[in-house]
């Protein structure tokens, strides 16, 4: 074992033992969305633009998680039977004041084939000897897929996109289509690069738009974690480990995509005033959360599809990336998934006294110390407070939202810090959350180690380094809006083996077998 303080040394036995911390974002944590994946919400972003215009916020709606992209025939296409919501709060009561709802409608364009895309460059045709009733000459696999115009393209999906602001509803989307980039299926099959740069839309008022299957952004070596934190490394990473830009340990979510929703919108259209307020002002930070919501009625028809009806039910919420499945005990998590913001009083002694830290505490005989309840220190998280409100913003309820003030410019990506405020970059989770922001290991030492409470939590070499080894995504974000990487292709998909560091978001070997 390296060298480390006496007092970490002490702690990684004890943290050996640990109990049960499912401290990813959600990738399946609570049980209705166990059974539900196409509703469930893996991740959601909302973080100042740092590409491109930087007066904007753009926020990313993920869901329906660990795809296989190599997994046919049908692959991952959003549920059009599913309302998709990003909301936000602009007046600090916890409710929503601008809404975008996202809806699916899908085309099955190649009814008779066997799986829904198929292509080869410059198609195929029958050969001589094909027997009857086909002759000779007939198109039988279409050309490479390489717009959304394509015959090859048999799963087809488009999407609208409707603005609800003060009880009005304004759809932003155009008269024309906007389609839904498909999974990366195979390089022979599809130019995946091509339909990504075409699934990116210019709207109106500056907004822009973009859904599609894409890598997971998330990553977590979820197998040492669920593995009751028998992680390929100790927790307590040391110096060097922290500051580097590379991983130690295996990605899980390595290889895996994900669907996800993009929409960059102008600061203007979010705040309250209308206007991009400084970060010092009470009308800078808004909450940000999403919502997955199913009709009421289904009717199963068999064989024929079934019939929706009645009005929509929230299946799903997720505001930060750490609380349902942190905070919330698994009791209450279906609860706390179907429920409201405004409401999450009632969870206050899960955000408040964390059972979580309570257990590392005790596990690691008070080596891992944490602060008194209540747990003020956690109420940035919980409220509109510093550090990431400005002073004197009313706090409103305690609610799960993702806040973020849109007053702090953005960090240029080559000097963002993937720990966030707590690696003194203002711009990073949990001042909004970026897709690169490490938000594993911010959440490990935000509620286990109470760093937020400062001194001394925040300079205890156990407290300031828990971790995963897991430091960096498997693939390269893009530098510019909707910045997720690229679907990983179904022929070459590369899932990193427990004990295997691997790639490394393009700085290390590469993902490919």
């Amino acid at each position: 074992m390296r060298k480390l303080p006496a007092l970490a040394v002490s702690a990684l036995a004890a943290l050996a033992a640990f109990p049960d911390a499912t401290y990813g974002a959600n990738h399946r944590e609570a049980p209705i969305t166990a059974f539900d994946h196409k509703a469930d919400i893996t991740d959601i972003y909302a973080f100042r633009s740092y590409g491109g215009d930087t007066n904007k916020v753009t926020m990313i709606l993920c869901v329906d998680p660990l795809l296989d992209p190599g997994n046919g025939p049908n692959w991952f296409p959003f549920d059009p039977d599913i309302l998709y919501e990003i909301k936000i709060d602009n007046n600090n009561d916890a409710e929503e004041d601008i809404v975008f709802q996202f809806r699916f409608q899908t085309e099955q364009r190649l009814p008779g084939l066997f799986q829904v895309y198929a292509g080869v460059p410059g198609g195929a045709n029958s050969p001589a000897n094909s027997p009857p009733p086909v002759p000779p000459g007939t198109p039988i696999v279409p050309n490479r897929i390489v717009s959304f115009a394509d015959a090859g393209l048999g799963q087809r999906q488009s999407y609208t996109v409707t603005m609800i602001r003060d009880g009005s509803r304004t759809r932003i989307s155009p008269g024309s289509p906007l389609y839904a980039v498909p999974v990366n299926v195979g390089p022979r099959t599809m130019d995946y690069e091509a339909l990504f740069q075409a699934g990116i839309y210019s709207l109106a008022n500056g907004i822009r738009v973009f859904a599609g299957t894409t890598d997971d952004a998330f990553w977590i070596d979820l197998g040492g974690a669920f593995d009751t934190l028998n992680t390929s490394i100790p927790p307590v990473l040391s110096a060097s480990q922290d500051a580097a830009n590379q991983n130690f340990a295996s990605d899980t979510v390595s290889g895996y995509a994900v669907n996800s929703i993009a929409i960059e919108v102008p600061i203007s259209m979010l705040t309250r005033t209308g206007k991009i307020e400084r970060a010092n002002s009470p009308a800078a930070t808004i909450g940000v959360w999403a919502t997955t919501s199913r009709q009421r009625i289904t009717v199963r028809r068999s064989p024929f599809p079934a019939q929706d009806a009645g009005s929509f039910l929230q299946v799903q919420r997720m505001g930060n990336p750490l609380i349902n499945e942190l905070l919330v005990g698994t009791g209450y998590k279906d609860r706390f998934s179907m429920d409201q913001p405004k409401r999450d009083s009632q969870f206050a002694n899960f955000f408040l006294d964390p059972s979580l830290a309570r257990v590392v505490n005790a596990l690691t005989n008070g080596a891992v110390a944490i602060p008194p309840p209540p747990r003020t220190d956690l109420l940035p998280v919980v409220t509109y407070a510093p550090p990431i409100a400005a002073p004197g913003t009313p706090p409103g309820p305690v609610a799960d939202l993702l806040r973020l003030n849109t007053g702090v410019p953005p960090t240029p990506f080559a000097k963002a810090n993937r720990l966030g405020l707590l690696g003194s970059d203002p711009a990073g989770f949990p001042n909004g959350r970026r897709v690169f922001d490490d938000v594993t290991d911010v959440a490990l030492r935000v509620v286990a180690g109470g760093v937020l409470a400062g001194p001394p939590f925040s300079t205890s070499p156990v407290n300031s380094r828990l971790g995963d080894g897991v430091n960096v995504n498997d693939a390269p974000y893009r530098p510019d809006f909707p910045y997720l990487a690229s679907s990983p292709s179904g022929r070459t998909r590369r899932h990193i083996d427990p004990g295997e560091a691997g790639c490394t978001a393009g700085a290390g070997a590469p993902c490919a077998p």
